[in-house]
This record gives C-alpha cells, structure tokens and sequence, in this order.
C-alpha cells in the first residue's frame, strides 16, 4: 500500500485568489441568471397578451425605436380584432444574453369563417442595458401571411 500525502497548506495569497474568482463567477451568474429570468418574464406577458387577444398590450412590448419607425395604426390593430388565437407554443429558444430568438406556433382562428390555421413566427428581443430590460424587436406577428 502507498502512503498517505498530507495535503499542502494553501497559502493566504491562493486563498484570496480563489475567493475572488468565485466572487467573480457568482456576480457572473446572478446577473446571467436576472437576464434570463427577466427574459423569460418579458416573453410570458407577450405571449399572454397575444393568446388573450391584447395586441395593444404585446405591442408595448416593441422596443420604442421601432414603435417609433413603423407605428400601428387604427386599421391595423382592427385587423387584429378579427382573429382569435387558439394556442401559443415555444417550439425552440437560444439566447446569448444580449439577443434572444424564440421560434414559436400561433394557432388563429378567423372569427368570420371559423377557420383555424397555424402560423410560424420567430420572436426576436434584444436586452436594453441602459433600461435594463428586454424588448421585442420585430414588432407583432403577421398572422395573415403577407396578405
């Protein structure tokens, strides 16, 4: 059988080290995991406003330059008003905590024919340092098609 190795003393210097790379990854993750936490709350009360039929609501979620750029108008927010969602479901997320992707399917129902089809849209958000929170960059989802 081998012998035993006594451990060697780490020294105050390795130890201070070693205290502040943890410091420095905690403070790492905590802020990691408030992005993404504060990701996941931003893309829950899209997604509620969409499935609910608040697209005034969803649509303050926009980020305001694009607001700005290209502003909805009465007619298109009436447009909104003749569709019911059906379902709204993630099919894939990614996000490097400044930018985030979600690829999800919207069921739609016309509330004049009762047909329901499905539509495929990809969220694209970006994190706001300065306001320190996400917004959604591509506006509200076409659910007609381009038509």
């Amino acid at each position: 059988m081998g012998t035993m190795r006594t451990p060697r003393a780490v020294g105050p210097t390795a130890r201070a080290l070693l205290a502040m790379l943890m410091l420095a990854v905690l403070a790492a993750c905590a802020s990691g995991g408030k992005k993404a936490s504060e990701l996941e709350r931003m893309q829950y009360m899209y997604s509620a406003a969409i499935r609910w039929g608040d697209f005034e609501g969803a649509w303050n979620l926009v980020d305001p330059d694009v607001r700005e750029a290209q502003p909805m108008t009465d007619l298109q927010f009436q447009r909104y008003e003749q569709v019911q969602i059906s379902g709204y479901r993630e099919l894939a997320a990614q996000s490097d905590g400044e930018t985030a992707v979600r690829e999800v399917r919207i069921g739609v129902i016309n509330r004049h024919t009762m047909a329901e089809r499905t539509v495929r849209y990809s969220e694209q958000w970006r994190y706001d340092e300065a306001a320190g929170r996400w917004w959604l960059t591509g506006g509200l989802p076409d659910l007609w098609g381009g038509e």
